[in-house]
């Protein structure tokens, strides 16, 4: 997986503190990662800790210009050989279904060459995940081949309720989209 290039969405829920790991499984398999946050997002994890693990700038605004030379959304969505959303809110995930682009990530998503795989990682509350609205937008996407997910797991969640809605282990979503990357 040397120099692989991994485009990294962080959304704002309480798991985006497993994103440290899971970015950093990545960089020790030897690929290279660029990562995108929400503005939710860093309400729970500083950009700083992406920018130290990553030695790249962490993109979160739209109109943040960090290379003048470049349309931001359109150089990040064509720079990757895949894409991880991890955690992916029922909020982001929605947009995606819909085609809302109204933040960096989901610009960026929507600007994806159709040849580049986008691996989803859903954390909601469990309620939020049974959701008839949410599980068409799920639905919706898989049926794409553009679009992978690894479902989130049952459990008691951070809000205390018991149920499925808390992130995958961060071992499958890194296995998933090695297995992906490999069968490209």
């Amino acid at each position: 997986m040397k120099n692989k290039k991994i485009l990294f969405g962080i959304t704002g829920g309480i798991a985006a503190y497993k994103a440290c790991s899971l970015v950093n499984l990545f960089i020790k398999e030897g690929c290279d990662v660029k990562v995108i946050m929400t503005p939710s997002a860093t309400k729970f994890v500083s950009s700083l800790t992406f920018q130290a693990l990553t030695n790249h700038p962490v993109y979160t605004d739209m109109f943040d210009i960090i290379n003048p030379e470049e349309v931001e959304h359109i150089s990040l969505a064509k720079w990757p050989d895949i894409a991880v959303i991890a955690p992916i809110t029922a909020n982001t995930l929605s947009k995606i279904a819909i085609g809302i682009a109204d933040n960096l990530l989901t610009t960026v998503i929507m600007a994806l060459s159709q040849k580049t795989k986008v691996i989803m990682a859903p954390a909601m509350n469990v309620e939020m995940w049974k959701n008839p609205i949410i599980q068409r937008n799920v639905f919706s996407l898989k049926k794409s081949k553009k679009y992978f997910f690894v479902d989130p797991k049952g459990g008691v969640l951070a809000c205390r309720d018991e149920g499925i809605g808390k992130i995958a282990k961060i071992e499958d979503i890194f296995n998933q989209t090695i297995k992906i990357l490999k069968n490209e």
